[in-house]
């Protein structure tokens, strides 16, 4: 890795982690392109700034789960050259439910990622009790990112009234139509991450990057290989 990255779970271990482009749990179906290992990589600043973050929910009972963290470009080119593609009706099913996949690009998927920087992060809020730091999907029918905790496809998340990567502006952090568990949940997780120095993209509830970020002009494509 390039000076200043650094795994997450060096620097805080106790940071749940589900990656999901390093394994077939996403919108492609497959492992991602530059995800050789289920780590989360970031500028050392973005992890420290995470350790904070975690420190404060766990005073809540709560803990971190993050989906994705620094993406190489290659992933993002992987990303682009997918939404070309034909249709995958499980794929639409779940992640995209109200759209045609011609929306996605670039509505949705850029070809430049905050992510290739280093200090952008996807992530969730999970019970500190919760136990499963992966989660693989049931076989079988599909559900729409949209459908009530329960019904959509599993996770160990508090309830943001979507799952994660999910096509849809019900995805969006300010929209209307949540319950007020949902509308809670988010503005908690957005308050507590400003204070600590990220800012959240407003359409995508999950995804923040930190304000102070080292690289804010250099995308990086170096591969996430197992940690040693």
């Amino acid at each position: 890795m390039p000076k200043g990255f650094v795994y997450l779970r060096d620097v805080d271990p106790t940071i749940l982690q589900d990656v999901r482009y390093a394994s077939a749990n996403n919108f492609v179906g497959k492992t991602v392109p530059g995800y050789e290992a289920p780590e989360c990589v970031l500028v050392k600043q973005a992890a420290e700034a995470l350790k904070a973050v975690q420190a404060e929910f766990r005073e809540k009972h709560l803990t971190l789960k993050v989906y994705d963290c620094y993406r190489p470009a290659r992933a993002v080119k992987a990303f682009v050259d997918w939404a070309k593609l034909s249709d995958d009706p499980k794929a639409k099913s779940t992640f995209y439910p109200e759209l045609e996949k011609r929306a996605l690009f670039p509505g949705y998927i850029a070809t430049v990622s905050s992510h290739s920087r280093g200090a952008t992060v996807d992530l969730t809020i999970v019970p500190l009790d919760a136990a499963a730091e992966r989660v693989t999907p049931p076989a079988g029918a599909a559900t729409p990112c949209t459908a009530a905790l329960g019904t959509r496809a599993p996770d160990t998340s508090i309830d943001m009234g979507t799952s994660f990567d999910c096509f849809d502006a019900k995805a969006h952090t300010n929209v209307s139509g949540l319950t007020p568990e949902q509308q809670a949940n988010r503005e908690m997780l957005v308050n507590v991450m400003s204070h600590h120095g990220f800012n959240n993209y407003e359409k995508e509830r999950w995804h923040f990057t930190l304000e102070n970020e080292p690289y804010p002009d250099t995308i990086f494509d170096f591969p996430i290989e197992p940690r040693k």
